[in-house]
């Protein structure tokens, strides 16, 4: 490894390491505040990566792959078990993109608050993000309910990652799409946040399952199944809720007068007409491990990724030429 890569990763590591010991002192206290824990959280990031970087070296571990003139992630939550860091890895390897929007939920600042998790794999991911800044990929991260501490600090860049309360990005073929995480057309959030504790709780209850669930068909030889999105397919409660939103979210961006809307949060990949109005979801790396891609002629299409010893899928359904979903 060269000299230049060691420096970054050490600079990286080093900054990670200073956000964990300002949390540390935060949890230290009696019931922390979240207005505490924000802007301490948030600060260490800006304090540590915030400086200058040596230009990324030949062997850096880019390889190649598909490049895309635009890439959409959300809701990894890093910081907690469930994140599925190593096969966010594997895409990000393979799928270089001149830009890439991290729409919400990147840290999961309500998991830390109550317990400090930070593997090795998600300090990886952030190392990757960052090389991507400097490899010259532009990075915009909108904040989402998760990582709401980043919302006091839009404006800022840090790393060179540019922190925004929302984004208007325009495909290759000129159509105008709203960028926002989609916590605010939540309900459940907004007008009852005890109760999006409580359904946190209990969503990272019915992950921890999933993992074991897994596990055993790891063994068996079987693919990757998801508990929690079977369970939403089959609620009727959670699939009204989940159609409340996207017509919601929707409605909103014709009133602005986009011709679309990208959106996370409800960790559900997703994109079709409603009503004269592009609704994509770009799914989550939880469950679904997906992602929504532009290719150079502005096609959209929602990537089902899964890690190199697994078959790799493509939603051929949901590709998107101009405005028409072909299905």
């Amino acid at each position: 490894m060269s000299t230049n890569c060691l420096s970054i990763d050490t600079a990286v590591s080093h900054g990670l390491n200073t956000i964990h010991r300002q949390l540390e002192k935060v949890l230290a206290k009696e019931r922390p505040r979240h207005d505490t824990i924000g802007p301490q959280l948030m600060r260490a990031v800006l304090d540590s990566f915030s400086g200058n970087y040596p230009p990324p070296s030949p062997d850096d571990d880019e390889e190649k792959g598909q490049r895309f003139r635009t890439i959409f992630i959300s809701d990894l939550h890093l910081g907690t078990p469930g994140c599925q860091a190593h096969a966010l890895m594997d895409f990000l390897r393979t799928h270089p993109s001149d830009s890439l929007y991290l729409v919400g939920d990147i840290i999961d600042g309500w998991q830390l608050r109550r317990k400090w998790y930070w593997p090795q794999s998600h300090n990886d991911v952030v190392q990757k993000l960052l090389r991507r800044v400097r490899k010259g990929c532009r990075v915009i991260y909108v904040p989402g309910n998760h990582d709401e501490f980043a919302r006091e600090f839009i404006g800022h860049h840090f790393g060179g990652v540019e922190v925004v309360k929302e984004a208007i990005h325009v495909t290759a073929d000129g159509r105008s799409l709203w960028i926002i995480h989609g916590d605010h057309f939540d309900a459940v959030v907004q007008c009852a946040k005890w109760l999006a504790y409580l359904g946190d709780n209990l969503y990272e209850f019915t992950l921890r399952m999933n993992r074991h669930l897994n596990s055993l068909r790891a063994r068996m030889g079987l693919p990757y199944w998801s508990l929690s999105a079977y369970l939403k397919q089959k609620v009727k409660s959670a699939l009204n809720y989940v159609t409340d939103f996207e017509v919601a979210v929707a409605k909103e961006a014709k009133r602005r007068g986009h011709d679309g809307v990208l959106c996370g949060h409800i960790h559900r990949a997703e994109m079709r007409m409603i009503n004269g109005v592009l609704y994509c979801n770009d799914g989550d790396w939880v469950e679904s491990r997906t992602a929504l891609v532009e290719h150079y002629d502005g096609r959209l299409e929602i990537l089902h990724w899964a890690p190199s010893h697994e078959v790799q899928k493509k939603s051929e359904s949901n590709a998107v030429i101009g405005a028409q979903v072909s299905v």
